[in-house]
């Protein structure tokens, strides 16, 4: 399938990295959308059905591990593939997130912006 229609959903609460992810990835040819919170995001998530869903940890409303264990709980949420960007980088938080369901777990102060697109293409190939 082409990148065009493909569909990321950015869960993230800083406005800033949230617009420069969904410019990025529209350039790209990513139809995207973007959420603040986990709550916000799961509606996202069950509503558009993405392709591919980046979801950051640390957010108000209900955090991103929360989301996703909501998420995967919904027939419609079991099969997306999700990869936590989050500024998170201990063992445990690591090891909940892939528990969890997550595909991976990127790092943000890690990751260039090239290589986060790079990995969800990837991923995208997979599926």
């Amino acid at each position: 399938m082409p990148e065009q229609s493909k569909k990321i959903l950015i869960i993230e609460d800083d406005r800033l990295l949230q617009n420069i992810l969904t410019t990025e990835f529209g350039r790209y040819g990513f139809q995207t959308f973007a959420a603040s919170d986990g709550a916000e995001g799961l509606d996202f998530a069950l509503i558009e059905n993405p392709d591919l869903i980046l979801l950051d940890i640390i957010m108000p409303k209900m955090d991103g591990l929360t989301m996703l264990k909501k998420l995967r709980e919904d027939e419609k949420g079991k099969l997306i593939p999700v990869i936590i960007l989050t500024n998170l980088s201990d063992a445990e938080a690591i090891d909940r997130s892939l528990k969890s369901g997550s595909y991976d777990f990127l790092t943000k102060a890690n990751w260039e912006l090239g290589d986060i697109v790079q990995k969800v293409k990837e991923k995208l190939r997979m599926s």
